[in-house]
């Protein structure tokens, strides 16, 4: 199956591989938050007062349906929490460029267009899907009045399968919100967003749509 990835990325408004569930890799990362259905970590960016953040967390659902939700960008404001609108901007090569539009209730709209790469390979148990992001809003539509704009905006996915039927999903995020938000609220706010969408993914892959005729 051909899988394009958008990267849903919920925790910028309000704000390889490991082996097993909440395994740290990366040098810096701390535990932020742990609890049934995702552990979040954190780490300090450099000359930057912002933080990174990577959570990890399992999904009942195989990795190819899990794509499918997070490929169906346009739809992104029926069950994304935040999210406005969307708007594919154009296909080029082995990347795609959306833009987004983000209010939520704690701060001015946000919005911004990115460029996503995406990679998928074969495991032992099934496919596993990458997607990476950064920032192309020269692609986008000109800024608007009372709409901040995110310059600063960069992650990934990966979706690798546990099982048939279950993903092990993590989430990476280095984003600047953009506006006047101050650095120690927007790196707490971005664990609940991160949470959220976690939840949001969880909650649209039961609809049988992104199951149906990909086994």
């Amino acid at each position: 199956m051909h899988c394009r990835l958008l990267p849903g990325v919920m925790s910028i408004v309000l704000v390889g591989c490991p082996a097993a569930f909440g395994a740290e890799v990366d040098a810096g990362w701390k535990l932020a938050v742990r609890d049934k259905d995702v552990e979040i970590y954190s780490r300090p960016h450099a000359a930057s007062p912002l933080k990174e953040f990577k959570a990890v967390g399992p999904i009942d659902a195989p990795t190819y349906a899990v794509c499918a939700v997070i490929d169906d960008f346009q739809n992104y404001p029926k069950f994304m929490p935040s999210v406005t609108e969307c708007q594919l901007i154009k296909r080029d090569g082995d990347s795609i460029v959306g833009y987004q539009r983000l209010s939520p209730k704690v701060c001015a709209d946000r919005d911004y267009t990115l460029r996503v790469w995406k990679e998928s390979w074969r495991a032992p148990n099934g496919l596993v899907f990458m997607s990476r992001w950064s920032p192309a809003n020269e692609f986008g539509p000109p800024e608007k009045k009372g709409v901040v704009r995110v310059k600063l905006c960069e992650g990934k996915w990966l979706l690798e399968p546990e099982g048939i039927t279950k993903t092990r999903a993590t989430y990476s995020i280095y984003t600047d919100t953009g506006g006047y938000i101050p650095s120690f609220i927007a790196n707490h706010v971005s664990l609940t967003g991160i949470k959220r969408l976690f939840a949001a993914i969880r909650n649209q892959v039961k609809d049988p749509k992104y199951t149906v005729g990909q086994l």
